[in-house]
Parts: C-alpha cells; structure tokens; sequence
C-alpha cells in the first residue's frame, strides 16, 4: 500500500549472525595454536616409555625363550626326571645355618643350579652313595661345571663325622647347610612313596625348584636331563655365583 512502511523480515537465528562475524573479523573466534614445545615433550615422554619397555622385553625374552624351550618344544615324556610344574621358589625365610651356627640367607643360594640332598647328619650308605653320585653328575658336566654347585640340606643338629666332612670338603666342597626338617617338607617334595631322602632335587639360579630325580636314579640320565637344561638357559646363565 501507498505510504505504508514495510516492515524488515525478522532476523533468522544464525544466519544472520555468522554473517555479522563474516563481516567482523574481530568477532571470529580465534583457536589457540598447538605449542610445539608440548608436542616435542610428549613425544619426547612416548619415545623414553617405548625404549623402557624394550629393554625390558630385551632382559625378559631369554629367560621366557629358555624356559618355553624345555617345557614346551621338548616334551615331557623326554625328560628322565619329575618336571615340577609349575616350578616352586626357594622359600625367602627358610632357616639355613652353616655347621657352626652362622646363619645362612635364602638369598645367597641363588646365581647357580643346585644339585641339591637332603640326608641326616648319620649319613648311612645310602646317603653316602647320593654324595657321590651328586659329585660324579657336576664333573660330568664337563665345560658346563662352573655353573652348578652341590648343596647338602642337613634337617638335623647332630654332629657330621670327622671322615664324611673331610670327603665332602675335598675339591669342590660340597655346601653343607641345616634347616628345619619342616620347613623342608613344606618346600621339597617327595614323590609318592619316597621319602626326602630319595631324590636329588635340582634348583635352577633364580631359586626354582623344578627337577627330581626318580628313586636310585641312572646318573647318566640325569645327566641329560641337566644338560638340556643348561643348553635351554645358554642365552642367560653364567658361570659364577
């Protein structure tokens, strides 16, 4: 109509406004840059955290190599001796005293494989026979020798005989240790039948039991078995305690 005022459309809700701010650029909003220092910093953090667990895969991989080797590329039915599944630690507060009454750390034990027994002070023919046999199986293991030592549990606080502690310190003495005869029990184990005194129990460097020998054991099978165990764990033992 004539004369009349035409009223302006009413404003449509963000349109208009982002077209206020097209036409005012102060209006934009403006994002923060990303700090290049921040990002050099995390990736600085990933980079330590990814070389961290390497090494840690690294000092890992052959003591789980060497042990995925024996019990599982090499059967069970191979191995002369009882495989103890899963292997049991060395008790860290077994009580262990020299002869003399020193008292002995767990702890120490560990760094070698230990051909170990456990026989009475008595040391009847039996026992005397099991020394022996402990003694021939570390010679016999030629080159590989240095990396086991003899361990003799005593579960008893009588007195060794002059004679049998001399034979047992000749060469590369025997380490002779008492502890209780219960703490024994509730760590090594017989097999069903036996008694402690039957077997050789075999202790791997890091405290492991996880080999006994069958009651009146062939040395020379024995003997494999050990020495497939040193060849297993090659990548990572060393001679020396």
């Amino acid at each position: 109509m004539s004369g009349s005022k035409q009223s302006a459309p009413d404003s449509v809700p963000g349109v208009n406004n982002e077209a206020s701010a097209l036409q005012d650029p102060m209006a934009m909003t403006v994002h923060s840059l990303p700090d290049p220092q921040a990002a050099e910093r995390a990736q600085r953090t990933r980079g330590g955290r990814m070389r961290m667990l390497l090494v840690m895969a690294a000092c890992a991989a052959p003591v789980i190599a060497s042990y995925f080797t024996f019990y599982v590329i090499q059967p069970r039915g191979q191995a002369y001796g009882d495989l103890i599944l899963p292997t049991i630690d060395l008790p860290p507060q077994l009580s262990l005293r020299t002869l003399d009454g020193r008292p002995v750390t767990a702890e120490s034990l560990k760094g070698q494989w230990l051909l170990t027994l456990v026989q009475d002070s008595t040391c009847d023919t039996a026992c005397e026979k099991q020394l022996f046999m402990q003694r021939q199986l570390r010679e016999m293991l030629g080159k590989e020798r240095d990396k086991v030592d003899k361990l003799w549990l005593v579960p008893d606080e009588q007195a060794l005989r002059p004679e049998l502690l001399q034979a047992v310190t000749q060469g590369v003495p025997v380490t002779v240790l008492r502890a209780p005869r219960a703490e024994l029990e509730a760590w090594l184990k017989p097999a069903e039948g036996a008694s402690l005194r039957d077997h050789l129990y075999v202790i791997d460097p890091m405290g492991r039991w996880m080999l006994r020998s069958p009651v009146q054991a062939d040395p020379s099978k024995i003997k494999n078995d050990l020495n497939r165990l040193l060849k297993a764990n090659a990548g990572w033992d060393k001679a020396g305690r």
